[in-house]
């Protein structure tokens, strides 16, 4: 008897230890859909926008060349993305995953591309795309790219076709021409106003809701200090989210049209970069541990978890708000990242730091190392809901 009670001791402590992750509301949310977006894949083929689950549609852009194929080297952080999902949310791409590679656990991925990314009509055979991606005429940061119709990382998708009823994908599935594929946009019910970075080794990480109610999610292992050239920032305001995944929040320190940022990123998907080891322009964060503890080699800890790396964050900015009429509705519904930095308490705005044509050849540029060294705090502020 005296045995059997330590183990119901030993299993509820075990539980209580899971249940204790800063991150497991976030993990576990209550869902609610904000919009469903219809991809008809075929040329010419509608691309639409339901916010009422489908009785009426908007549409907001068409496919100019559909695809037949998927890409079996996804990006790798697409392994912590479950099949039939949204892999991964910019405004320069959306990628699906719908498979695992037996053996190397990468994603199987087929993408929607804006129409900056069109390849040369010569190149294509028949009205097919070559490649895994359908290619669209919206532009890169408008619509479904970032420009209020984009969708959050770990979103499912439903699929269309003769002689499938409506449902989820299908395991392996690789587009046909003629499908539809829709992508149900849902957001978390408990959704927060902002989330803090305190920019220095063993910064503490807090997430902060509308209620009041505020909690540490987590630890900065490492702090930002430089900026880089990620190519996409190029579709990006300063101060706004370029791309979310399950292994990265890229940041645009540019203006709309040149290139600048910085990228906060999981340890574990970080210690596999080679790049974010040795170089300034990420942040690399991870749960917080007890003093003294380090964290075990090769250990998965918040890659593809919320509210990082899915379900709360992605681009959301028009240039063309701050001109309409409804501006101030506009502005709310967007994430901006801002900044603290040295002797000083008050939030401002993201410095701008971005590279000339000249700089995004060869090495680094000398102050791109450190421009961001006297950043104390990032803050990253949430849409405001009714």
């Amino acid at each position: 008897m005296k045995q059997f009670i330590a183990f119901l001791l030993l299993i509820t402590a075990i539980g209580i230890a899971f249940a204790d992750s800063p991150i497991d509301q976030e993990n576990n949310p209550k869902l609610e859909e904000s919009f469903r977006i219809k991809v008809w894949n075929q040329p010419g083929g509608t691309i639409e926008v339901s916010s009422d689950q489908g009785k009426n549609w908007l549409t907001v852009g068409s496919v100019i060349y559909p695809s037949i194929k998927t890409n079996p080297e996804g990006y790798a952080a697409s392994r912590w993305v479950a099949d039939g999902r949204v892999a991964a949310t910019a405004v320069n791409a959306i990628h699906i995953k719908t498979a695992t590679e037996k053996g190397t656990g990468g994603g199987v991925v087929f993408s929607l591309l804006p129409k900056e990314f069109l390849v040369k009509q010569k190149d294509y055979n028949s009205y097919l795309s070559p490649t895994s991606s359908i290619y669209t005429n919206i532009p890169a940061g408008e619509s479904i790219f970032g420009g209020g119709f984009a969708p959050f990382v770990g979103n499912k998708l439903l699929l269309s076709r003769p002689g499938y009823t409506v449902g989820m994908l299908p395991a392996g599935y690789v587009p046909a021409v003629g499908d539809k594929i829709y992508i149900i946009v849902e957001r978390p019910v408990a959704y927060p106003k902002e989330i803090v970075f305190e920019n220095r080794f063993g910064g503490k990480i807090t997430i902060k809701y509308p209620s009041g109610g505020e909690k540490v999610i987590g630890e900065v292992l490492r702090p930002v200090v430089g900026v880089g050239r990620f190519d996409g920032t190029r579709y990006a305001s300063a101060g706004r989210i370029r791309a979310d995944h399950a292994g990265v929040i890229d940041v645009s320190t540019s203006r709309f049209g040149t290139i600048g940022g910085f990228q906060i990123v999981p340890s574990l998907h970080g210690s596999n970069m080679k790049a974010a080891r040795e170089l300034t322009q990420w942040m690399v964060i991870g749960p917080c541990l007890p003093a003294g503890k380090p964290a075990a080699a090769g250990e998965e800890a918040y890659e593809g978890k919320a509210p990082f790396f899915k379900y709360f964050i992605k681009p959301a900015y028009r240039s063309s708000d701050l001109s309409s009429d409804d501006w101030e509705k506009n502005v709310m519904a967007r994430f901006l990242v801002d900044a603290k930095v040295k002797g000083s308490d008050q939030w401002q705005p993201l410095p701008i730091y971005e590279f000339s044509e000249y700089e995004l050849t060869g090495d680094v540029p000398a102050w791109a190392s450190d421009a961001l060294a006297n950043i104390t705090y990032l803050r990253i502020l949430f849409p405001v809901y009714e």
